[in-house]
C-alpha cells in the first residue's frame, strides 16, 4: 500500500534548502544517502531497506511525517491449504503417451485440465503495516526553511538515518533492526532541550481488528493486531505489533489508537510484532511480544544498538572488493544523482562496489538463523513489502529467483544466512512426500515452480509454460550440499544435508521413465520458454511448452546424483553396503547426455524445437553453465563452447529484459572466463534496472530483490571462482573495465578464505587462509604460472589448517 495517515502533521509542510549541515559527502563506495526525503507515494524509489532476518522496515525519511513501513516474515495471506490435484496420477501415463507421441497441444490442455488443483494460487507475502509519526519542531511556524537534510543506510553496519537542521535546531533519527534483541529500534533527537514532539500511530490498509495507545505505562506505547483476512474459523494467520517508547521528561498523552509526545529532547522507540505461525494462542503472541521489548527497554537504546551493529558488521565487514575510485565530482553526489547519471554511460565504479555491499547487506536483513524452529529465507523481495499481497505474490519462486537470492551467500563469505533454506526445505519435505505419492505414485519428495511459508509443493498458477515443472527440490538442494562445500561441516552433511539429497534422488528414480535409452521427465518443461510445434506434430505452428526429456532437467539431475555420490565419498559410504549410493551410480548412467543443436548451441529442448522467445528471459539451458558446472570449461570444453552459442544468441535477440535475467547473464559470462563481456551486462544493469534506491526491479519498475543479489554474485564470479574443483584466482577480470582492484574475505568451496589483489589486469598477489585444512588446487586466470610462498606451483597443495598460502606471479 502506499503510505496514509492516520495523522494531522504537527507543522506545514516545511521547504527544503539545500544542505549545510550534511554538505560533506559520505563514503561513496558505503553508503546510500540523500538530500531529500523519499516520494510518500513511491515506496520502491527511495525507501531504506533495514532488518534483523525476520523483522524489517524501509525508511522514507520525512521531516514533518515520516513513515516505517515494516514487516515480519510469517505474516502472509492465510493458512495451509490443500491443493493436491485429485486426477493427476490417473492423468500422467495419458499426458505422456500424448507427449511421447506428438501431440503436443492437446497433451498441454489434458495436463492443464486433469493434473492441476481448481486453486490455482498459494498464499502471498503480506506486511504488518506503517508506523506513521508525525513530527513536531519547537518555534517552527512553517515559514521557514529546513537545511542540511540528509538520510543514509550504512551497507557495512546495516543501520540507517535522518538529520536535518529547523530554526537552528538539529533533528535526528537513527533506525537499528536489531538481530540479537529481535526488535527493531529508533532514537530521534533534538539539539535543544524540550524542542521535539511528536504523534505516533499505526495503519494498515485492512484486516485491522484492534488499533491502541496508552500512556499510562512506565513505557507508553502504540499496539495494531490484526489477521489475515479469513474468519476465525478458517485460522487466518493472526498478528499483532507494539512500539514502546521512552521520552525522558517528555508529556505523554494517548487517544484513538494514537500517542502523543511533547517536549521532548530524545525519544527511544522498541518494535516487535510476533504471528500464530510461531506462537499459537493471542496469549503467546502477547507474551513474546512483552519479553522482547521488556528487555530492550531494560537495556535501554545504546545497549541494544551497539550489540546490533557487533552482530551485523561482524557479517558484513568479513568480506570487501575495492573496483577503483569514482571521481572526486561522482564521489560527492548523493545516490540517487549517480544512478541517474549510471543510466547514460557507466564512470562510476565506486557505485558497483556499493551496489555489492548492498546486496550483502539486504541479504544479512532478510534471512538469518534466529533460533526460532523455523526460519523464513529470503522471498521475492527480500523480507521488504507495502502490500497487504505483495507483487508476484512475494512467493519463494524456486525455478532461478530463490535460489539467486542465495548466490552470493557462500561465496562472499555468509554462508550462515542460506540456514533459513534448510527450515523451508523442512517444512517442504514431509507435503512434498505427500505429493509425490499422491501425484506420481513415488517415494521421495516433489517441488513444482513455488513455494508458500506453508511448503505448498503443487503446482500453482496453472499456467502453461511454468506450473508443470517438478525440479524445485532437485534445484534447491544443490544449495545445500554447497553449504557443506563452503564449510567443511560433516555433522551437517551427514544428518541433514544427505538424508536430503537421498530423498529427492528416491523421487526421480520412481518419477523418471524410459525413452529411446534413458530415463526422462515428463511432463516438464523449459521456465518458462515456449516453442513451434513441429511439422508433424499436434498442432504444428501452434505454441507448446510442456514436453518431455527436457535438457534443464537433466543438467539439474546430472548435478543432483554426482552431489549425492560427493557426500557419500566425504562421509566414508561405499557403494556395497548403501542402497542409495548404488543406485545414484545406476541412475547417472541414464541421464540423457547434453544435447548440441544445429547452431551448435546447448539445445533447450528434446529436440531442436524452433523458439519462440529467442531472447527469452530465463537462461534455463544453461543451468550446466551456472549454477551448475557441467558446462564449466574447466570440466567440458566443448559444452562450455556450446553454452557460449546460446548465451550469445539469447543475448543478440534481447534477452536479459528483466533485472534478474540479466544479472544470471553477468554470472553466466563471468562463468565462460568472458570479462568484458560480464562487465559488460554489469553496466547495462545500472543502465536500465535499478531504482533510485538501488533496488532491482522487474523491467524498470516493481522491486524484485534477486537481481541485488544476482549482480552481487556476478561481480564476486569475475574474481573467485571455486565450483570446478579449483580456487581460481581473476577467472574474469575486465581488464580493461577494472585494471586495478582487490577483494578481501570472500570464500572458496573447501573452506579457504582468499584475499586477492591485481594492477593492471593482471595478478598482483593473493593470500589463501585454509580455515579447516585439506587439498588446495589453484588457477591463476587464464591458467598463469605462479608461486605459492616463493614455490613454483606444479600441483595441488595439501593444507594445514589456519595457514596462509601467498600466490604471486613472481619468486
Amino acid at each position: 500500500m502506499k503510505p496514509h495517515s492516520l495523522l494531522t502533521p504537527l507543522l506545514p509542510l516545511l521547504a527544503i534548502t539545500p544542505p549545510t549541515l550534511a554538505a560533506t559527502p559520505l563514503d561513496a563506495s558505503r553508503y546510500l544517502w540523500y538530500t531529500t526525503p523519499a516520494p510518500p507515494t513511491d515506496w520502491e524509489n527511495g525507501a531504506l531497506p533495514i532488518g534483523n532476518g525476520r523483522l524489517a522496515g524501509t525508511i522514507y525519511g520525512g521531516i514533518d511525517h515520516e513513515v516505517l513501513t515494516i514487516n515480519e516474515n510469517t505474516i502472509w495471506s492465510g493458512p495451509l491449504q490443500e491443493r493436491t490435484p485429485e486426477n493427476a496420477l490417473a492423468a500422467l501415463p495419458v499426458a505422456r503417451e500424448m507427449l511421447v507421441s506428438g501431440n503436443i497441444s492437446a497433451a498441454g490442455d489434458f495436463i492443464l485440465r486433469e493434473m492441476m488443483h481448481p486453486v490455482d494460487s498459494m498464499r502471498a507475502y503480506s506486511y504488518f503495516g506503517n508506523l506513521e509519526v508525525a513530527v513536531g519542531h519547537a518555534g517552527h511556524t512553517g515559514q521557514g526553511d529546513v537545511s542540511g537534510y540528509r538520510r543514509w543506510l550504512d551497507t557495512k553496519r546495516g543501520d540507517g538515518g535522518v538529520e536535518y537542521v529547523v530554526d537552528g535546531v538539529r533533528y535526528t533519527r537513527e533506525y537499528i533492526a536489531s538481530y540479537p534483541a529481535g526488535v527493531l529500534a529508533a532514537r530521534f533527537t533534538a539539539s535543544e532541550k524540550g524542542a521535539l514532539s511528536l504523534n505516533a500511530t499505526f495503519s494498515r490498509a485492512e484486516s485491522v481488528t484492534s488499533l491502541q495507545a496508552s500512556a499510562s505505562d512506565t513505557a507508553p506505547w502504540i499496539k495494531l493486531d490484526g489477521t489475515s483476512g479469513q474468519p476465525a474459523d478458517e485460522d487466518p494467520i493472526v498478528f499483532s505489533g507494539q512500539a514502546s517508547f521512552v521520552a525522558d521528561g517528555a508529556r505523554f498523552s494517548a487517544s484513538n489508537g494514537t500517542l502523543s509526545i511533547t517536549g521532548a529532547t530524545t525519544i527511544d522507540l522498541f518494535f516487535d510484532a510476533e504471528t500464530n505461525y510461531r506462537y499459537p494462542s493471542q496469549d503467546g503472541i502477547d507474551a513474546e511480544i512483552r519479553r522482547k521489548l521488556d528487555n530492550a527497554l531494560t537495556k535501554g537504546f545504546d545497549k541494544v544498538k551497539d550489540e546490533a551493529l557487533k552482530d551485523s558488521s561482524t557479517l558484513l565487514e568479513r568480506a570487501s572488493i575495492n573496483l577503483g575510485n569514482s571521481s572526486s565530482e561522482i564521489r560527492a553526489l548523493p545516490t540517487d544523482e549517480r544512478i541517474a547519471r549510471a543510466r547514460s554511460g557507466f564512470d562510476d565504479p565506486e557505485l558497483a562496489t556499493l551496489t555489492w555491499s548492498y546486496g550483502r547487506h539486504m541479504l544479512v536483513a532478510s534471512s538469518r538463523n534466529t533460533g526460532e524452529d523455523i526460519d523464513l529465507p529470503a522471498n521475492l523481495q527480500g523480507i521488504w513489502n507495502n502490500e497487504t499481497t505483495a507483487a508476484w505474490g512475494g512467493k519463494y519462486t524456486i525455478n532461478i529467483n530463490t535460489e539467486m537470492n542465495y548466490w552470493p551467500a557462500g561465496q562472499t563469505n555468509l554462508i550462515e544466512t542460506q540456514k533459513p533454506l534448510f527450515d523451508l526445505f523442512k517444512v517442504a519435505q514431509p507435503r512434498g512426500q505427500a505429493l509425490a505419492e499422491d501425484m506420481y505414485n513415488c517415494s521421495g519428495m516433489v517441488i513444482h515452480h513455488n513455494l508458500d511459508i506453508w511448503g505448498d509443493p503443487a503446482p500453482v498458477d496453472n499456467y502453461t509454460s511454468a506450473s508443470m515443472w517438478p525440479m524445485g527440490a532437485a534445484w534447491l538442494v544443490t544449495h545445500l550440499i554447497d553449504h557443506y562445500r563452503f564449510t567443511g561441516d560433516k555433522e551437517l552433511l551427514e544428518e541433514t544435508v544427505y538424508p536430503y539429497l537421498v530423498d529427492v534422488a528416491k523421487f526421480y528414480q520412481c518419477y523418471t521413465f524410459e525413452h529411446e535409452g534413458y530415463k526422462v521427465t515428463g511432463p516438464s518443461l523449459s521456465p518458462e520458454n515456449t516453442f513451434a510445434i513441429p511439422d508433424d506434430w499436434s498442432i504444428a505452428g501452434s505454441s507448446g511448452a510442456m514436453d518431455i526429456a527436457i535438457p534443464m532437467d537433466d543438467q539439474i539431475l546430472w548435478e543432483v546424483f554426482n552431489n549425492l555420490l560427493e557426500a557419500a565419498s566425504a562421509l566414508g559410504i561405499k557403494d556395497d553396503n548403501d542402497e542409495a549410493v548404488s543406485a545414484a551410480k545406476s541412475f547417472i548412467a541414464q541421464i540423457h547426455p547434453p544435447r548440441i543443436g544445429s547452431k551448435g548451441q546447448i539445445q533447450e529442448w528434446r529436440l531442436d524445437y524452433e523458439s519462440e522467445a529467442l531472447g527469452h528471459r530465463h537462461l534455463s539451458p544453461l543451468f550446466g553453465l551456472h549454477p551448475g558446472r557441467q558446462f564449466s570449461p574447466l570440466v567440458n570444453e566443448t559444452l562450455g563452447a556450446a553454452a557460449g552459442v546460446l548465451l550469445d544468441d539469447r543475448l543478440e535477440h534481447g534477452s536479459g529484459s528483466t533485472g534478474w535475467s540479466n544479472a544470471w547473464f553477468i554470472n553466466q559470462y563471468a562463468r565462460l572466463y568472458r570479462g568484458e563481456d560480464a562487465w559488460a551486462q554489469v553496466e547495462k544493469w545500472f543502465s536500465l534496472y535499478p531504482t533510485k534506491n538501488l533496488w532491482n526491479t522487474d523491467n524498470g519498475a516493481t522491486f524484485q530483490i534477486d537481481g541485488n543479489f544476482g549482480v552481487t554474485s556476478g561481480i564476486t564470479e569475475m574474481f573467485l571462482q571455486s565450483h570446478a574443483g579449483v580456487v581460481h584466482l581473476l577467472p574474469a577480470l575486465s581488464g580493461e573495465s577494472v585494471p586495478r582492484g582487490s577483494v578481501k574475505g570472500l570464500k572458496a568451496r573447501g573452506n579457504f578464505e582468499v584475499d586477492i589483489e591485481w594492477v593492471d589486469g593482471k595478478l598482483e598477489s593473493a593470500v589463501v587462509k585454509s580455515v579447516g585444512g585439506g587439498v588446495l588446487k589453484v588457477r591463476v586466470q587464464d591458467e598463469e604460472q605462479f608461486y605459492v610462498n616463493g614455490d613454483l606451483y606444479e600441483e595441488a597443495l595439501e593444507t594445514t589448517g589456519g595457514e596462509e598460502y601467498v600466490i604471486t606471479l613472481t619468486k
